[in-house]
């Protein structure tokens, strides 16, 4: 008989290993154990693309600063080959990128790290000269007056007049606002009819904070000058002030982004937030021979980002052994839940039941009929995958059609394995019957839902993401649950009539 002495030295190993790598983490760089312990910090990344024709190139990018509620931490560049500099200018602080000649895709990144602090220590600067001279022609000058003859009339200050304002441009209906509106964005539209009125205002672009967001895009707001500080409007809802999830990235008001030497650019960010202590986040930077570079935290924001949903897929796979091996629960397929529940964190979890139940459901029906036409094993799938694909598109425009926008985040369903679950129900049904497909069907919709509770439990998302070594000990978990042989619990109530005989 084979000794068992290795693997369960394998297990403990394993456990100690892990409970000594998230120890480190928590005792060295101080992450707490649970979600929102300690100062909340956001790193940012920019991502710029843009095509080299062979010039010198040179890359200009608003860089942003401390500001009402973040204090900048730590800021750093990765781009191989080109000269860096961070620099103060007159149009505010920039982070400049150059080199003597390039050619083809060019791919650069800028990270910052801002931590949330309503302490902040800034100091507005205020306007400098006058207001910038505005040139109008006469439906536009006649429009212009309008609609400022109206918001003096309404308002009080330069503030309530610039709100008053954007009320205009908000108002579909106003003709005088639509006029301008084509010919100027309604940002600048507003930063001309302040300037007619001799009130300093600006064009900054608003970074809307959500942890885990890829690729995400600047949105124009605007800033007025109230004679002390400069007031933030959010033009597309009028909202006045800066909400707490709100940085403002490129503050003095300049140009985001500018590229010399190169076309077809583009700059984006990705955004995600760590819980770290107060020490943490003011000291030094971690050098580079650190473990810390070894970990997720050393990656990319964006690929982050991304691993933050695949940290959770082991935790997954730990309910569905549990609900197999011990609880004997029937699922279609060994991780198909897992998948599906990674798709209802995407969508949500109703709107994810009932568009798994519209798709299998339907793919069944059409399925029946696919039989009967005596099609081979791989013509048969590829049929039902692009069936799967139809009934996901159409789905989704009826959705959005009757104006259910939780609906079109069903494209997030994995469309092979839909196929498979279906072909695999399918079969099931021709030599079981319906009732063994109800039973699979429903304990994988049921495994599904389990592991989505899982996977959404705010302690369990920051455990797996902050400490890497909790997936030795799921592992070890899965290993142990794997060497059991004994009685499901499921099976309880098929022997109990041995135990009360």
């Amino acid at each position: 008989m084979t000794s068992r002495i290795p693997f369960y030295f394998l297990i403990t190993l394993l456990v100690i290993a892990g409970a000594a790598l998230s120890m480190y983490r928590h005792d060295v760089y101080g992450v707490p154990w649970t979600p929102g312990e300690e100062r909340a910090l956001w790193e940012l990344e920019a991502r710029i693309e843009f095509d080299a024709i062979g010039d010198p190139v040179k890359v200009s990018m608003a860089a942003p600063e401390t500001q009402q509620g973040f204090t900048l931490i730590d800021e750093s560049t990765s781009s191989p080959g080109y000269g860096v500099a961070l620099i103060d200018t007159d149009m505010g602080r920039r982070a400049e990128w150059s080199i003597r000649e390039a050619t083809g895709k060019q791919i650069l990144y800028y990270k910052t790290q801002m931590l949330v602090d309503q302490q902040a220590s800034y100091s507005p600067e205020p306007p400098k000269g006058s207001t910038v001279s505005v040139s109008l022609d006469n439906p536009q000058q006649t429009a212009a007056t309008a609609l400022i003859t109206q918001a003096r009339n309404l308002s009080a200050d330069n503030i309530t007049l610039a709100r008053e304002l954007i009320k205009q441009f908000n108002d579909k209906s106003n003709q005088n606002a639509s006029l301008l509106l084509n010919s100027l964005s309604r940002e600048q539209a507003i930063i001309n009819l302040l300037s007619l009125e001799n009130i300093h205002a600006r064009i900054v672009g608003g970074l809307q904070l959500e942890d885990g967001r890829r690729r995400q895009s600047i949105n124009p707001m605007v800033e007025v000058w109230d004679g002390v500080k400069w007031q933030l409007f959010d033009i597309q809802t009028g909202q006045e002030g800066k909400p707490d999830d709100i940085l403002v990235w490129n503050q003095q008001g300049h140009s985001l982004l500018d590229v010399i030497g190169g076309r077809n650019s583009n700059i984006s960010f990705s955004i995600i937030a760590q819980d770290i202590t107060p020490q943490q986040a003011t000291r030094e930077k971690v050098q580079s021979e650190d473990l810390l570079n070894f970990s997720i935290h050393s990656l990319p924001v964006e690929e982050q980002a991304m691993f933050k949903t695949i940290m959770l897929v082991p935790i997954g796979a730990l309910v569905v052994v549990f609900l197999r091996i011990i609880v004997g629960l029937k699922t279609s397929g060994t991780f198909m839940p897992v998948l599906i529940a990674v798709a209802f964190v995407q969508t949500q979890l109703v709107t994810g039941i009932l568009g798994f139940l519209l798709i299998v459901g339907t793919g069944l029906v059409i399925r029946s009929y696919l039989s009967r036409l005596n099609l081979l094993l791989v013509a048969r799938i590829s049929a039902v995958i692009i069936t799967v694909i139809m009934i996901i598109s159409v789905f989704t425009v009826v959705a959005f059609k009757i104006g259910l926008v939780e609906g079109l985040s069903i494209t997030f369903f994995p469309m092979i394995i839909l196929s498979w679950t279906i072909e695999r129900m399918s079969i099931l049904w021709e030599e079981e019957g319906a009732k063994e497909v109800l039973i699979q069907g429903g304990g994988s919709l049921l495994t599904a839902v389990l592991v989505y509770l899982a996977m959404t439990n705010g302690l369990v998302r920051h455990l797996t993401f902050n400490f890497i070594g909790i997936q030795l000990v799921i592992l070890a978990l899965i290993l142990m649950l794997g060497n059991y042989t004994g009685y499901r619990l499921s099976e309880l109530r098929r022997f109990k009539p041995l135990a009360e005989s």
